[in-house]
């Protein structure tokens, strides 16, 4: 059974022209459902706007004379040979194609400071009980790209709104300053390899040759990582962190006033030594840390490690994989960790066969690794197979203490390879929740569909209360992910019930991933959908960017914060409350 409210449209703003790309699509970007707006072409990001203290213009790569000769060299072997031989005879697939993956709202944007003074427009009111900050995180390049581009290559960017005595007191955007950034800053265009739209077939060896000679000669410095923190986002320990799964996390300060502010690379103290997935979880209970790194060149392959409350770190768990394998997510409950070995894997040898090195490896059947929270090693380790089932996300999970087995949701997405490769186009991608039981003392596992065929609705992209995670919960709050890749709106699913209540953007309205924050004075005892779901939400005619307060338990509008610029449709969200602001480090 479904039922579905309609949010009240934005009010008009200017919409911002799209500049011209420099290498147009050789595909038609406009195919698909009838519902997806006109692509617009991919637009450069602004130049960002200057920090206190930041002295005007920017100053350029501090190389010697060999230096810049060798650069000099290697960009006239990029032109010539890379770009203008091995990739001009070559069209772009949709997944590459940057006037595709950077269109319309999906185009970088420039940095903002807070808006000071006078508060943010709103419409409706801010309920007074939320103090705190909305974060979220997203792909933005800051350099228009020179090749092949995918959406998950970006620069990452923080959007924050400030929530506080019922007004919405600032909204500031900024680059997380990765070092990647700061270099390609200081050169004035990109020039480490994109990890999914560049690296694959003949010219994917290549740049990457390219990217070893500019590092050997010192013309780069991949010593302090390469990664783009354009994912996730996580508070623990009294910091908030910026991740993508290529690198170390990035700590990032909220200040006083709203703004974002890069404190730098965080190894916890030196403790951390390789890069983490952009989804470690947190449990509500202990306030410990989960994670997982994984390496697509040299065993081990797949590591797992937690830290406790005050950021000591655990011993690694080498997970035993035969191959380097995407684990972009996983789940824990309150004693175990749920890890999934499934169907996308890396390749690196597809790239000299003219291939991509993310293959979709339909001859290996998924499972689920089930170990103990806090093992020591993997000697407990009890695999569970999963037949036909992806799931780039899993949404939570649960020790079902009548049946003995292991509760995970998820959604279990088709074609497994639907967000890195072309496929039949955007008719045939589903994204169906999931309720997936694993025994791990017989091997078995059973999976059914949340919905019914008649409620089914492509789910990605949400989370459930975060007090539970980890504990049975009844409700999670998920995107809905069409005309995918945009999302039209969120569905509030009865995982018990199996029934789905809708919010719809409205006609032209698309946002990203609802982002659940339990009412803060509810007090003990209080129903676990007693809260607000807060999205961005881009009105593409009139060009109008807002962030929705909505009640999570009738799914009604409670208020519309207009927000000052147009904010692109990005990954992943937090909620910092007003105390965790205080005792940021």
């Amino acid at each position: 059974m479904a039922s579905s409210v309609t949010a009240p449209p934005a009010a008009p703003a200017a919409v911002q022209a799209p500049a011209k790309s420099r290498k147009p699509s050789q595909l038609n970007p406009g195919s698909g459902k009838a519902r997806t707006a006109a692509p617009a072409r991919p637009m450069r990001a602004a130049p960002p706007a200057r920090r206190g203290g930041e002295a005007a213009g920017a100053s350029g790569p501090q190389w010697n004379p060999l230096q810049r000769l060798a650069a000099a060299a290697l960009d006239a072997v990029e032109e010539g040979l890379v770009a203008g031989l091995l990739e001009r005879a070559h069209p772009l697939p949709r997944t590459a194609d940057p006037a595709v993956q950077i269109a319309g709202n999906y185009a970088p944007v420039g940095e903002r400071p807070p808006r000071r003074g006078e508060p943010l427009p709103v419409a409706g009111s801010v309920p007074a009980c939320l103090d705190g900050v909305y974060v979220r995180n997203g792909a933005n390049p800051l350099h228009a790209p020179r090749a092949g581009h995918h959406l998950f290559d970006g620069d990452g960017m923080l959007h924050a709104v400030r929530l506080r005595g019922g007004r919405a007191e600032s909204y500031a955007c900024r680059f997380t300053e990765t070092a990647r950034l700061r270099q390609e800053r200081a050169i004035g265009r990109a020039v480490f390899p994109k990890a999914i739209g560049e690296l694959h077939g003949h010219s994917g060896v290549a740049r990457l040759l390219l990217f070893g000679a500019r590092s050997l000669c010192g013309v780069l410095d991949a010593s302090q990582g390469i990664g783009v923190a354009n994912a996730g986002l996580v508070y623990h320990n009294n910091r908030l962190l910026a991740m993508s799964e290529d690198d170390l996390p990035y700590h990032v300060r909220v200040t006083a006033d709203g703004d974002l502010e890069t404190v730098g690379r965080y190894d916890f103290g030196g403790q951390l030594d390789s890069a983490m997935i952009a989804h470690p979880k947190l449990d509500p209970a202990t306030g410990e840390l989960f994670a997982l790194s994984y390496n697509v060149v040299s065993k081990p392959y797949l590591k797992y490690f937690y830290f406790n409350a005050d950021g000591r770190k655990s011993r690694d768990v080498e997970i035993p994989v035969d191959a380097p394998t995407m684990m972009h997510d996983f789940a824990i409950t309150e004693n175990h960790a749920i890890i999934p070995d499934q169907q996308i894997v890396f390749k690196l040898q597809e790239m000299v066969l003219g291939g991509s090195p993310v293959v979709y490896d339909r001859s290996k059947t998924a499972r689920f690794g089930v170990l103990p929270k806090r093992a020591a090693d993997a000697s407990q380790l009890r695999w569970v197979e999963v037949p036909d089932c992806f799931c780039f996300h899993l949404w939570n999970a649960w020790e079902d203490e009548a049946t003995g087995e292991i509760v995970v949701i998820g959604s279990c997405m088709t074609p497994a390879d639907a967000v890195f490769n072309e496929s039949a186009g955007e008719e045939s991608f589903r994204s169906v929740l999931s309720e997936i039981r694993l025994d791990p003392r017989t091997g078995t596992s059973r999976r059914r569909a949340v919905l019914s065929d008649a409620d089914q609705v492509n789910l990605e992209a949400g989370m459930v209360n975060r007090q539970l995670l980890g504990r049975k919960t009844r409700y999670a709050y998920l995107a809905i992910a069409e005309p995918w890749p945009k999302v039209s709106g969120f569905a509030k699913v009865d995982l018990e019930a199996g029934t789905v209540e809708k919010f719809v953007y409205g006609e032209g309205r698309y946002g990203g991933e609802p982002c659940f924050v339990p009412r803060p004075d509810a007090g003990a005892g209080a129903a676990e959908d007693d809260g607000y779901v807060l999205c961005y939400v881009h009105d593409e005619a009139r060009g109008a960017s807002e962030m929705l307060v909505v009640n999570a338990r009738d799914m009604r509008a409670e208020a519309a914060v207009k927000l000052p610029g147009r904010v692109p449709y990005g990954l992943h969200g937090t909620f910092m409350a007003g105390e965790e602001l205080q005792r940021q480090a």
